[in-house]
């Protein structure tokens, strides 16, 4: 059987009708569940994995996705970029596409990857990866992309940071040390479960998003935690527009503030507490540093203006009677403070993190057991949980010589505007100039913003070359199309540095069409570029598993730990791993000893005035954590905020074709929600077809009116792929319902440019014309896109 989470360390034994050959299901890997599947030749049926408490429905999109007419058979190469050769060409997104074989393919694409290196060097790449390709430690698309770019072609120009988290992944050094530590080893959900007393949750801690975990996720505990803290007594407080951000069996206490408004109702909550003297101030003297000038800032000495809270309230749309009330029971308890990745996804998204930690020191409880700040806890399944105590098998990408980057929000900025300059982290920068672009594992035209403007970008450059299983909108744009695997067509092992079960991940089964492999993709590519031993160093697939595997099972030895050699784990159903004690990292051991395990910030402490930033000089990040004010806030035209989160039927817009992901929808469109009472002002029923629209662009979306939402906000989930009516139009409207087309492309602020799509404005109108068909999914081989 496989392996129960609850075994003993080491190799599941058994049948339980799940992972055995005999039943003909095989075990397989996702970043959304480790799970079963069967393929008969024409069926591919699926079953969750016995050992996961909660496991998520995502997996339901295998069945249709397998086979299905997205699908990309065959390479095929854009038919202007053929017939006329590289070059900027803005006909991208609306061209046609011609199939060549392999031979051809390699050809075409190795003879320009050859140009680029030879007539403008490595520097003149992108390697555009995001990373979510796969729960494979091998078949890793960016690891693929980024090891065949340093060895190939000298290396490239990277991205640094994340979509998810641009913002945070910059400030948190800044202010209490290293982003993964304080995300992986601090507060746990065991912790919650038995320790906290209240919990808020600003934005929330929506199960969809913790249903997913880089590299895959065997066991959901997140709603049974927070289901057994509220039984025994513990209080959630959800504070942001939408009430179904935590779990119904948590029991939260819903305080609807208005979106992008938490920094202030954090600064209301201070300074309730310093002018009550309920602050710790023993705390603060000892664990931090700048506290003085913050307070200064809070009670309005700097600027005449306290930050009470009553003025927050006229802010956050939050009585000043519920602000006072929560910050006083917070007071004396066991309390954590949470902030969502949603939070700083938007314009100063620096500024909530940076808050949220202000609040939980003035609470005293940083690095006690349930307690303190526990930023993005909920916002990805390996957030809360323990650590493996051995490594992980990885490929490795090998050193890229290129020194340049840009903050990954930043695509269309860079290619837009080549030599231009901007800041970044206390510097400042110029954009690279790129020719060509190499992307796997990733959609741009899903997670970026305000997509006319990048679909300009990405008219710029000479070549684009994607690796890709299905016809997504960035395969659309794209010069050169590889196909690739889906993750069940190749063996792999599965597993994630924060999750104990290690799987063989079996192939299911063959690869539909002509795919390949991203390894043998590049392998051939690298050959072509006269790096084939470089890249492969003499190893099949197979051999690479095996060469991998060892690094584990080498850790294992060396802990006297089980250790099964290759071929036992690849026939057994799942390896245990030993993890690491639930023992709060570093900010416990900060709290136990301050003097001997400091902080890795300039003063060794928490940091809520940092000299750092303010050395910068930065308007839009200073020297302590502020309220700022949006500069798009919502007006006679656009009176209404849209939530751009993160969908519950797939991972970002992977598999949007599959099954459950279409279920989903309502006549084929992403479905937005919007309070009953604004739907009335509007005329709108339930189940009306709706434009969504703004000054970059419009959508269509099927309505769904939902009280769950506070009023002046319209919620839709991103993924669903871009299907423009018209490209060519000045304002592009999909008509699938990708809300991209309606966001802002603009950085955070000038310390971390991150991405801050979450927040924009929008009007919404019941759409009477003739519903255009949705061509999303039709692959655009041998004929123009719509």
């Amino acid at each position: 059987m496989i392996a129960s989470p609850r075994e003993k360390v080491g190799m599941g034994h058994g049948d339980n009708g799940q992972g055995g050959r005999d039943n003909g299901f095989l075990l397989h890997s996702s970043h959304w569940g480790v799970f079963s599947a069967r393929w008969d030749g024409e069926k591919l049926s699926v079953q969750p994995y016995a050992g996961d408490p909660d496991p998520n429905q995502i997996i339901e999109n295998f069945p249709e996705a397998l086979r299905h007419s997205a699908r990309i058979k065959r390479p095929c190469i854009r038919r202007g970029w053929l017939e006329n050769g590289p070059g900027p060409d803005l006909r991208r997104g609306t061209d046609d596409y011609v199939e060549v074989s392999w031979k051809e393919a390699i050809r075409l694409a190795g003879n320009e990857l050859l140009r680029i290196r030879t007539d403008f060097g490595p520097a003149a790449m992108f390697g555009g990866s995001y990373g979510w390709s796969s729960a494979g430690r091998f078949h890793h698309a960016q690891s693929q992309v980024h090891r065949f770019l340093n060895l190939a072609m000298g290396g490239y120009i990277r991205s640094v940071n994340s979509y998810s988290a641009g913002a945070s992944s910059v400030i948190i050094p800044h202010i209490i040390g290293n982003f993964e530590n304080h995300t992986k080893r601090n507060v746990s959900w065991a912790q919650i479960e038995t320790e906290t007393d209240i919990v808020v949750a600003f934005g929330g801690m929506a199960l969809k998003n913790s249903m997913v975990s880089g590299g895959g996720i065997s066991e959901h505990v997140e709603r049974g935690a927070m289901e057994r803290a509220h039984k025994r007594g513990c209080r959630f407080i959800l504070i942001g527009p939408i009430q179904d951000d935590l779990p119904a069996e948590a029991g939260a206490e819903w305080v609807p503030v208005i979106p992008g408004t938490d920094t202030a109702l954090m600064l209301g909550l201070i300074h309730t507490l310093v002018s009550t003297g309920l602050h710790d101030q023993p705390f603060l003297a000892r664990y931090t540093t700048g506290w003085d000038r913050f307070e200064a800032y809070v009670m309005g000495r700097v600027d005449g203006l306290p930050k009470d809270a009553a003025w927050a309230s006229g802010i956050t749309g939050v009585a000043a009677k519920t602000i006072i009330e929560l910050a006083n029971a917070l007071h004396g308890r066991r309390s954590l403070i949470t902030v969502a990745h949603a939070l700083q996804r938007a314009e100063h998204g620096e500024q909530p993190v940076w808050m949220g930690a202000a609040l939980a020191a003035a609470l005293g409880q940083m690095g006690l057991p349930g307690g303190g700040y526990a930023y993005a806890l909920g916002a990805i399944g390996y957030y809360g949980r323990r650590n493996n105590a051995v490594p992980m098998p990885t490929f490795p990408q090998e050193r890229n010589p290129i020194q340049e980057f840009i903050p990954v929000a930043r695509i269309a900025d860079m290619l837009l505007n080549p030599g231009s300059s901007y800041r970044y982290n206390g510097e400042t920068r110029s954009y690279p100039r790129v020719r060509a672009m190499y992307w796997a594992g990733g959609n741009p035209f899903h997670h970026h913003q305000d997509l006319a403007r990048l679909r300009k970008a990405f008219g710029q450059v000479d070549t684009l070359i994607v690796n890709e299983m299905a016809w997504t909108g960035t395969a659309r744009h794209a010069d050169i199309v590889l196909p690739c695997t889906m993750t069940l067509e190749r063996e792999d092992i599965g597993g994630s540095s924060n999750d104990p079960l290690l799987v063989p991940m079996r192939r299911v089964a063959p690869p539909l069409g002509e795919a390949r492999d991203d390894y043998d993709i590049f392998s051939e590519l690298a050959g072509h570029l006269g790096a084939r031993e470089a890249f492969t160093e003499g190893r099949t697939t197979r051999q690479w598993l095996e060469h991998l595997y060892e690094r584990t099972r080498g850790a294992l030895v060396s802990l006297d730990q089980p250790a099964p050699d290759f071929e036992e784990f690849w026939q057994g159903d799942g390896l245990r791993l030993p993890q690491e004690p639930d023992d709060g990292g570093q900010l416990r051991a900060f709290r136990a000893d301050p003097s001997s395990h400091p902080l890795p910030t300039p003063s060794g402490r928490i940091e809520i005035f940092s000299e750092t930033i303010e050395s910068f000089g930065e308007r839009d990040c200073p020297g302590h954590p502020v309220w700022l004010p949006p500069q798009e806030a919502p007006k006679a035209d656009a009176p209404l905020y849209l939530v751009a989160n993160q969908p519950a039927t797939r991972l970002h817009s992977q598999l949007d074709f599959g099954g459950h992901s279409a279920r989903s929808k309502r006549q084929g469109r992403e479905v937005a929600r919007m309070h009953p009472a604004d739907a009335a002002e509007r005329s709108i029923a339930d189940g009306d077809i709706v434009r969504l629209f703004n000054q970059r662009g419009a959508c269509l979306a099927s309505v769904r009116l939902d009280e769950r939402l506070r009023k002046g906000v319209v919620q839709i989930p991103t993924g669903a792929w871009f299907d423009p009516l018209d490209l060519n139009a000045e304002s592009v409207l999909c008509v699938h319902g990708n809300p991209n087309v309606l966001t802002r492309d603009v950085g955070t602020s000038a310390l971390a440019q991150g991405c801050s799509g979450q927040l924009t404005i929008i009007e919404i109108e019941r759409f009477d014309g003739i519903l255009p068909d949705i061509r999303a999914y039709d692959p655009p081989v041998g004929r123009p896109a719509r």
